[in-house]
């Protein structure tokens, strides 16, 4: 008798808790549907991780991390997700990692979630941020094969912003990727190349003669290159 009782309280405080499980869930869902109608961030995302906690749900997980990514939490949105390149991860969370991983200096560990987006959806855009990030870590090789890509399929209505300037500034993808080729042929030979490096980067200011970052990358060679010769 006395197991039966057991069972009886047993079963029923497990029927209380799923009640209330629902009913919490049931609050938290309309909590985010009216944070997401009054425009509040932060509520969303409190929304989202109690909603997670209650019930975990891998989309819900990727969209808390792109609210993250988006308020340049970076860490909070790896966290959430994790960093590990991982074969059932959506779109969405392989770009959330290669974007935050690359905005926290780690260009290896981004280098390889942005091949894995490439292969799943190859586009120009991608290619630019494996070729930056290609010469980082002096993979000249690599990084020239996605330049190659990225100027035979350039568009003039693709433009990258740069924000080394006081303002920000756009410039056609072609002339993006001209700047990192020049790049590449100044570092095959630091002293032989520096005339064919400054002429790709003449290049790229023909079609972009607001690009600040490759006057700058000129100027340098220039000077280098008048630089008076040392004695022996």
């Amino acid at each position: 008798m006395k197991k039966i009782v057991g069972l009886v309280v047993f079963v029923f405080a497990l029927q209380i808790n799923a009640q209330d499980n629902n009913a919490l869930l049931k609050h938290y869902e309309a909590f985010y549907k009216q944070m997401q109608k009054q425009g509040d961030v932060e509520g969303v995302i409190n929304a989202l991780t109690h909603l997670n906690v209650l019930s975990p749900n891998k989309g819900r997980l990727d969209t808390l991390a792109v609210l993250y990514m988006n308020g340049n939490k970076h860490i909070q949105a790896l966290n959430t997700i994790g960093i590990e390149k991982v074969a059932s991860d959506s779109d969405m969370a392989v770009e959330i990692k290669a974007r935050s991983l690359q905005a926290l200096n780690q260009p290896e560990r981004a280098i390889e979630q942005y091949e894995e987006l490439f292969k799943r959806m190859p586009s120009i855009m991608i290619a630019y941020e494996l070729a930056d990030l290609k010469t980082q870590v002096n993979d000249d090789i690599g990084a020239t094969l996605h330049i190659t890509y990225g100027i035979a399929n350039s568009k003039e209505d693709i433009k990258r912003t740069f924000y080394e300037s006081q303002t920000p500034y756009q410039v056609p993808i072609k002339a993006a990727f001209l700047y990192l080729k020049g790049l590449i042929k100044f570092k095959e030979n630091n002293e032989l190349n520096i005339d064919a490096a400054v002429a790709i980067l003449d290049e790229a200011l023909q079609i972009a003669p607001n690009f600040n970052l490759a006057q700058i990358s000129k100027e340098a060679l220039l000077a280098r290159k008048n630089l008076p010769e040392k004695k022996n």
